[in-house]
């Protein structure tokens, strides 16, 4: 079993920036993928990074250049700094990991992120 708690949302102006932080607990070992994800009232929820343990990264076309997910496996934590912040960007932001990549199997509670124009 793996547990994550996200930190990091709140409210910020167009073209800011803000730092998700996801700490991973528990079964450690079993993680071999972790990403962020997002919802946006109404809408389903999408794909936003990734990360594998080997370091390859993967981002949604919409925040390439914007976004980078990166890790830090000394404190099991996973981090998505976000720029060039834009109102569309507004949604409820979701750390998984799971045992594949591409495979999420654990899902943090979610942290709001939004962005006023």
């Amino acid at each position: 079993q793996v547990q994550l708690v996200e930190s990091g949302g709140g409210l910020v102006q167009a073209g800011g920036s803000l730092r998700l932080s996801c700490a991973a607990s528990g079964s450690i070992f079993s993680i071999n993928g972790m990403g962020w994800f997002r919802q946006a009232p109404g809408k389903q929820r999408d794909l936003v990074a990734t990360i594998t343990r080997g370091g390859t990264t993967n981002y949604a076309d919409h925040v390439k250049g914007r976004f980078i997910i990166s890790r830090d496996s000394a404190k099991n934590t996973v981090y998505l700094q976000m720029n060039s912040l834009k109102p569309e960007d507004t949604a409820v932001y979701y750390c998984a990991a799971g045992p594949m990549e591409n495979v999420f199997t654990s899902w943090g509670q979610g942290t709001q992120v939004t962005v006023s124009s």
